[in-house]
């Protein structure tokens, strides 16, 4: 079964149980989820001698998923279980897979016909946006599996012209600074962020206008600290907010993976409280992350209206100043794996392979508190 075929259940809300044959540790730290997914975990090593004590923990009438780390123990213990007889299947590619798998959606149209498309990295929680006009396209925080960015380009006759990062990623590494030198595309990075990148760059600042086809779509940049130190909000077409790794549709930014919290809070409260309450509260909030399975609309989009997020967000509901300083500086959860690597590779001071990439990258993102 491919990531592809899995994702599909998750956001049809189908029943799948999934035996994971990774060690304990590894599946509690991150697993696949779906609303209706039940797990069974069991270490490979427990059933090198046979699967018959497992038999009677598995179910009959529901699809059967085996898991691993890359794939081969999985096809194994899938053998196994079909030779008792069971109808199995296994993730191909296993979790490494699972983690790279990249599912379009579009999330609407813009005024001048063009569309805005998200891709949603369902495995690790990350969000990536194309916005299309005229033939054009720009690409806002690219995940660094660049190739699935610009062949759909090139399926729906667009060229990409600019690339955006929001802010400097700490949990996962940015096909930003790739997709544009294979392309030829600007890359805007916000220079508050880029203090020790190595490459050049075209600073994103307040105000700035991209041009996108014939028109002008109005990508505003909205200086919003609090994440970084130069995290960066943008209005698409005065419809949408793409907000970074600000705001969240049931959570907040975290501002301690530059070891910033205590620095950084009051410049979190201020994006959120203040600079965000001055837009619309019609704007489409597309962020960079999800946190939870449930933040998946219908069509495993990931969005909301900025009023309702004002109404429902534990997060921007806080009075008590004190109050919001705990939530986002105690009880965080662990930080992203790697994540001081992550930041070196995106900011250009080490360039490991494309092997140690993934390994980095392993986990679930950790960008959010709630």
């Amino acid at each position: 079964m491919t990531s592809r075929e899995v994702t599909q259940k998750v956001i049809n809300q189908e029943e799948l149980f999934i035996l994971d044959v990774r060690n304990e540790s590894d599946f509690n730290d991150w697993k696949i989820e779906g609303a209706k997914f039940n797990y069974l975990n069991v270490p490979y090593f427990e059933l090198l001698d046979g699967v018959e004590g497992i038999l009677d923990k598995l179910p009959s009438d529901k699809d059967i998923l085996v898991v691993c780390a890359k794939e081969g123990s999985s096809i194994m213990i899938a053998d196994m279980l079909s030779e008792e007889g069971l109808d199995v299947a296994y993730l191909k590619g296993g979790m490494k897979a699972w983690s790279e798998h990249l599912e379009p959606i579009k999330v609407g149209n813009l005024k001048d016909g063009g569309e805005m498309y998200q891709f949603v990295r369902i495995g690790k929680g990350c969000l990536s946006y194309m916005v299309v006009s005229n033939g054009e396209a720009a690409i806002i925080d690219a995940t660094r599996m660049i190739d699935i960015y610009t062949k759909f380009a090139e399926n729906i006759g667009a060229t990409i012209t600019h690339v955006f990062d929001t802010h400097l990623h700490a949990d996962h590494i940015s096909g930003g600074r790739a997709i544009a030198e294979k392309i030829n595309a600007t890359y805007w990075l916000p220079p508050k962020d880029a203090t020790e990148v190595t490459f050049e760059y075209q600073p994103l600042e307040g105000g700035t206008d991209v041009t996108i086809g014939n028109t002008t779509i109005n990508i505003h940049a909205l200086y919003s600290p609090g994440h970084t130190i130069g995290s960066t909000s943008f209005v698409v077409d005065e419809k949408y907010l793409l907000s970074g790794d600000i705001l969240f549709i049931d959570s907040i930014g975290r501002p301690d993976l530059a070891g910033k919290a205590e620095d950084w809070v009051a410049d979190l409260r201020e994006s959120l409280y203040t600079r965000y309450r001055e837009l619309s509260e019609e704007l489409v909030v597309l962020p960079a992350h999800f946190m939870i399975i449930d933040e998946l609309n219908k069509d495993g989009s990931v969005s909301g209206k900025l009023g309702t997020l004002f109404e429902q967000n534990h997060g921007l509901n806080i009075e008590d100043e004190n109050e919001f300083r705990k939530l986002v500086t105690e009880n965080l959860p662990p930080q992203p794996n790697a994540y001081q690597e992550i930041r070196e590779t995106n900011m250009g001071i080490i360039s490991p392979d494309v092997e140690k990439q993934r390994e980095m990258e392993i986990g679930p993102n950790r960008c959010a508190v709630r």
